[in-house]
């Protein structure tokens, strides 16, 4: 088939910021067009510009869309041919299946919705993405993979002939994700053409027929998915080649820092629940701690539990640093303790989006830069320099608010508020969540420089890979529990899958 969609030399410029710079994309009608980059490259910007939220005008270049000239002046002009943006948990909570696949679009006559028509339809969609759910069901009682079907269906109940997939599968677990994959590869035996942004190359590579990569806003290459590698798309992408995914560190622990003993925590809402069971776990200096397990196994709620109790209630238990016990019953008295805690949602718990990268650094340590209740702007200017350098956290100054900046570079101001609190212990949820593959080796660096100096480290992730590579010991947690823990000689995927399967 021809060319549904053409971006010829698509130019897009912020204050102090090129964000593209001469990209070029071809997307042929019935595929599935990857779009890869470094957080930051302009992948997202390109698709803004694309779908009318950056509207004709305000970019250079030109879009020709189905052999035609589109000047789309806003989202809802593109919606109009039929390009739908798949907008990541953009849904009403408290709303039914129904209300949120037609909202904005309602099936009405005279003024008046017409609910058998919409129910119909809504069922139709439903089973066209294998949603087994009433229509008349509330979006809060679904899960994260299952909202994300409806979205989909949304997308599809507005005639949708080009839809476009920035990150869809970043907050899913593997199962969802491979629905999510295949249905896109359903709906491409039905003729609908995807753009699908990801960081996970495994899934560009499963269901991708070509692939763009960008980099520093430009169009590096586009190349057919058949028989590419991972190792040709992440050169493109960075730059360079990675041979090593993961940086080479000296395994060596020292004394035991971190001591959790017996902690059990009740579900905050079902009373009669013990979502964390009998746990025990040590982290030494030097050593870097994994929890490894599968969405709802508790590694989150572990991890808030024990950062000043916030989460769960009727919390029992002792927690030691250095062999002695410590209050973490506050965050306040956590941080004194020598805690600290990387929340995997950075953009709603780690960080103050609409302030700047030297405000958000001092926010968990404000004594040091205050006199008498009062911030020393000059002090907090240098720490946030320092630490801008130290962590490689790309921006012009420290002054740019946060939510200008990449996926990966806000995880390092997220880094950088709470090393400057001096832990002795960091615990890491997700730290490499949504970002790039280049931005990924960035943050294994950094804490392979907090073990070498020392530091006590438990890391979260689902990513079993990552746990791999950085972790000198791995604990397996299923159910609230630990079931096995595993060194580094003796991990593997199969190893920690099977303890997880057994129990």
């Amino acid at each position: 088939m021809g060319a549904i969609l053409e971006m010829q030399r698509i130019g897009k410029s912020f204050p102090g910021v090129r964000a593209l710079d001469d990209v070029s994309l071809t997307v042929a009608e019935g595929d599935i067009h990857a779009i890869c980059g470094e957080n930051g490259a302009g992948k997202s910007t390109l698709m803004k510009v694309l779908s009318g939220v950056y509207p004709h005008g305000s970019y250079d270049g030109r879009i020709v869309f189905d052999g035609r000239d589109a000047r789309f002046r806003s989202i809802r002009d593109s919606e109009d041919l039929g390009i739908i943006i798949h907008q990541e948990l953009a849904l009403i909570p408290q709303l039914t299946i129904a209300e949120n696949i037609f909202l904005g679009n309602e099936r009405a006559r005279r003024g008046v919705i017409d609910w058998p028509d919409t129910f119909r339809q809504t069922r139709a969609l439903l089973d066209k993405v294998g949603l087994l759910k009433p229509p008349g069901a509330r979006v809060d009682t679904l899960g994260v993979g299952q909202q994300q079907l409806v979205e989909i269906a949304k997308a599809l109940s507005r005639n949708v002939r080009l839809l476009i997939l920035d990150e869809p599968t970043a907050a899913l677990s593997e199962s969802d994700s491979q629905a999510l994959l295949d249905l896109l590869l359903e709906l491409k035996s039905q003729g609908v053409t995807s753009i699908i942004i990801s960081h996970k190359l495994n899934e560009v590579r499963r269901v991708a027929d070509r692939v763009t990569v960008i980099r520093d806003g430009s169009t590096i290459s586009t190349l057919d998915a058949a028989g590419l590698t991972e190792d040709r798309i992440v050169r493109d992408m960075v730059g360079r080649d990675m041979a090593h995914r993961y940086p080479e560190r000296e395994r060596r622990a020292g004394e035991v820092v971190f001591e959790l003993r017996d902690w059990n925590v009740g579900h905050p809402e079902q009373r009669d629940r013990r979502a964390i069971r009998d746990l025990s776990m040590q982290v030494r200096a030097g050593e870097v701690v994994g929890i490894a397990g599968l969405m709802g196994a508790g590694r989150t709620e572990l991890a808030m539990s024990v950062f000043g109790r916030s989460w769960g209630r009727d919390i029992s238990g002792t927690v030691r640093m250095h062999g002695k016990v410590v209050d973490v019953s506050t965050v306040d008295r956590a941080i004194a303790a020598g805690l600290a805690y990387v929340t995997e949602d950075r953009k709603t718990l780690g960080l103050i989006l609409d302030e700047t990268i030297r405000r958000n650094t001092i926010l968990a340590n404000l004594p040091a830069v205050s006199a008498h209740g009062i911030v020393d702007e000059r002090r907090e200017t240098e720490v946030a320099e320092r630490y801008r350098r130290s962590l490689r956290i790309r921006t012009p100054s420290v002054f740019q608010k946060v939510v200008n900046l990449s996926g990966g570079n806000q995880q390092k101001v997220v880094l950088a508020k709470w090393l400057f609190t001096e832990p002795e212990l960091l615990i890491l949820d997700e730290p490499t969540r949504g970002i790039d593959v280049g931005a990924k080796y960035e943050i294994y660096t950094i804490i392979n420089e907090l073990s070498r100096a020392g530091k006590a480290v438990i890391l979260i992730s689902s990513e079993m890979p990552e746990l791999l590579g950085l972790c000198d010991r791995i604990h397996v947690m299923n159910e609230g529990r630990f079931v096995g823990e595993l060194s580094a000689d003796e991990a593997s995927q199969e190893a920690i899958m099977s303890l997880i399967v057994r129990e």
